[in-house]
């Protein structure tokens, strides 16, 4: 199967959405080490696109940002407003509960492409986690800061809650939107209870 399953088109918004909020927090990470403007945007378009792109190459789907202007300008949008950003509104906890939403909605469309695609579902849950957490991964490499696959805190495993269930839900014949509501505040709410109680997983030998 190389064709989508005809997502609606208002489902693409989740993937505006999680764009938007992860190139903000690449450009705050440029911020953070005080770089120029071109840095700011390189940072954006790489943590906004790379999730989508890794998942693009590897279920076979034309990549997304490619063939539209709309993923390239809100990156660079996003740029533009975290430079402009004098008052820092885009800083501190802001920021954090974006990107948490983000982290759920972007699992959650990433499973529903690659279900579209024909993926099965075991890997469309992966390719659901891999949308929400690949961009993150490259910035931080790229920044040389501690990836978020190290961090102890429950944020992956936030983007694996949102992935599963969209994909268990469908699985059963829960209409799309059901099951990526579902999906977008199961894994939001997770990282939310987190973020506030600063919950994390048990580590090995810890």
């Amino acid at each position: 199967m190389t064709a989508t399953t005809h997502l609606p088109s208002a489902l693409y918004l989740l993937d505006y959405f999680g764009i938007a909020v992860f190139a903000i927090s690449g450009a705050l990470v440029a911020a953070k080490h005080r770089t120029d403007f071109v840095t700011f945007v390189l940072f954006a378009v790489i943590t906004g696109v790379g999730g989508g792109t890794l998942r693009d190459v590897l279920i076979g789907a034309p990549v997304f940002w490619v063939r539209a202007n709309a993923t390239l300008v809100i990156c660079m949008a996003a740029a533009l407003l975290v430079w402009i950003d004098r008052r820092r509104w885009l800083t501190g906890v802001a920021v954090l509960w974006f990107d948490a939403a983000g982290l759920a909605a972007y699992a959650a469309y990433g499973a529903a492409k690659a279900l579209g695609y024909g993926v099965a579902p075991v890997p469309a849950f992966v390719m659901g986690v891999l949308t929400a957490c690949a961009g993150g991964i490259i910035r931080d490499v790229l920044a040389d800061e501690p990836s978020i696959v190290l961090r102890r805190e429950i944020y992956i495993t936030a983007a694996a809650l949102a992935a599963a269930l969209f994909v268990g839900l469908t699985l059963l014949g829960v209409s799309i939107w059901i099951a990526a509501g579902v999906a977008i505040a199961a894994g939001f709410g997770l990282r939310a209870v987190a973020i506030v109680r600063g919950w994390s997983l048990p580590t090995y030998g810890g």
